[in-house]
């Protein structure tokens, strides 16, 4: 059993047969494309992908702060850059 990661699912066959009214149906939601009733890939709308990676830069940002927590400070005039 496959665990899969959205509330929308379709077969690689209807993909093929109209790729744009599987977009439009999926409002803005992700969409699994099922490949012999096994989740092969997620078809996910641009705005939500941009979304994600926006939420990764956060993610990763944090840990460098978290990372250079309590290190001293320097500093630096902004004429000095």
């Amino acid at each position: 059993m496959e665990m899969v990661y959205a509330d929308a699912s379709v077969s690689i066959t209807e993909l093929k047969k109209n790729p744009s009214a599987i977009i439009e149906q999926a409002e803005g939601f992700p969409v699994a494309i099922l490949n012999h009733n096994k989740p092969a890939a997620y078809l996910v709308p641009a705005a939500a992908f941009e979304a994600l990676l926006d939420k990764l830069e956060d993610v990763e940002l944090a840990a460098i702060v978290k990372a250079r927590e309590g290190q001293a400070e320097v500093e630096v005039s902004l004429d000095d850059l």
